[in-house]
């Protein structure tokens, strides 16, 4: 799989609740901080239409759909990156993740205890920004005093990374998180074997009351804004809605939707922003025996591509045979959009792009 967004926020932002819902894997949700200690674990198929109109088209003997991978990390509380609320345990499972959906509750709720006792998502979203900065502060300062006892043997490479570090260390200082700055390539290999929380892309999640969904709310106002300052995303939903819908058969569920003049559950649009989040798109595989959508980054080429299939299609790459998922809906079957000249050989260099239908040729 190789892609997974981790679910954070404080203790009764709805988080729990919200997985649940997205994977239907029964994490336990409670009105009690620190309920969940170990992280659960949901893999979840990503909503793509286009997956049924190719079945419709090709009627496939088995459709398989791309995936997404979603984690639920306990509440953290303040003064976690020192070890409070079991805070250690949380933030590294929070490094192991890909990205990071931040659950904020927008919802008043006299029933639901709140760890610092008022609804505040500015001050909730500013105490997880801040644990997560002294984390990775801790964690570049250790970095740095190794680095810099190996400035002194002359090698640049190790003095261009120092110098690096240094300024990581300035921008947690100042309280600003590592990925709001723009990087280098070279520096972003750096960044990677750091495995900085801060430096996590980020989708904020607006937890609201089930009456709230498509209302105009302050509290959510508060979260875009801040959202805006970094060009996040800010995904609106209910937790309580998105769990009673995931009790429903799902042919009930479209109507359930359309009832709350809803065109699709927040889950859906939760599962999408976080597949852009991880700069990924989607390409499909199709014929009789199967239609599959397979899931890859941004800028891949056609060989990687292949050798998400399996190995051997990477290793033994001659060509790829593509066409578009747009063509083949204007023109109705392959065989038209063969005869219009639309199905192209793709050599080594060709970039995969978002909704390309591709048959691999290869030779080991």
């Amino acid at each position: 799989m190789g892609f997974n967004c981790g679910i954070v926020g404080l203790p009764n932002v709805g988080k729990s609740t919200i997985f649940n819902a997205l994977t239907s894997a029964g994490a336990q949700a409670s009105n009690y901080p620190f309920t969940t200690i170990d992280p659960n674990v949901g893999v979840v198929d990503m909503p793509d239409e286009r997956l049924q109109r190719l079945a419709g088209i090709y009627q496939p003997k088995k459709l398989t759909p791309t995936i997404m991978e979603f984690v639920d990390i306990a509440g953290l509380v303040k003064g976690a990156a020192q070890g409070e609320g079991l805070g250690n345990k949380f933030l590294a499972n929070i490094r192991e993740v890909d990205a990071i959906a931040h659950v904020v509750r927008c919802f008043e709720d006299p029933n639901v205890i709140h760890v610092s006792g008022k609804v505040d998502p500015k001050a909730d979203i500013e105490v997880i920004e801040a644990e997560l900065m002294l984390a990775d502060l801790d964690a570049i300062e250790k970095r740095l005093y190794k680095a810099e006892k190996l400035v002194k043997t002359g090698d640049k490479k190790v003095a261009d990374e120092v110098d690096f570090m240094r300024r990581l260390k300035d921008m947690l200082s100042k309280g600003e998180p590592v990925r709001r700055a723009t990087h280098s390539e070279e520096e972003v290999l750096w960044l990677r074997t750091y495995a900085l929380l801060s430096s996590k892309p980020v989708l904020y999640v607006a937890n609201v009351a089930e009456d709230m969904v498509d209302k105009p709310n302050p509290l959510v106002d508060e979260v875009r804004k801040i959202a805006a300052e970094e060009g996040a995303r800010v995904v609106v939903i209910s937790g309580q809605v998105e769990g009673e819908i995931a009790q429903l058969p799902i042919e009930e569920r479209k109507d359930y939707l359309a009832g709350m003049g809803l065109k699709e559950s927040g889950l859906d649009r939760m599962i999408r922003a976080g597949y852009e989040l991880l700069g990924l798109i989607t390409y499909f595989t199709a014929g009789e025996k199967e239609v599959r959508a397979w899931t890859i980054t941004k800028g891949t080429k056609a060989p990687q591509a292949a050798g998400k299939i399996h190995t051997d299609f990477e290793k033994g790459f001659i060509r790829a045979e593509v066409f578009h998922y747009d063509d083949l809906m204007k023109l109705k079957n392959e065989q038209a959009v063969k005869a219009a000249g639309l199905l192209r050989s793709e050599g080594k260099e060709y970039v995969v792009k978002d909704g390309d239908i591709m048959l691999f040729r290869f030779n080991v």
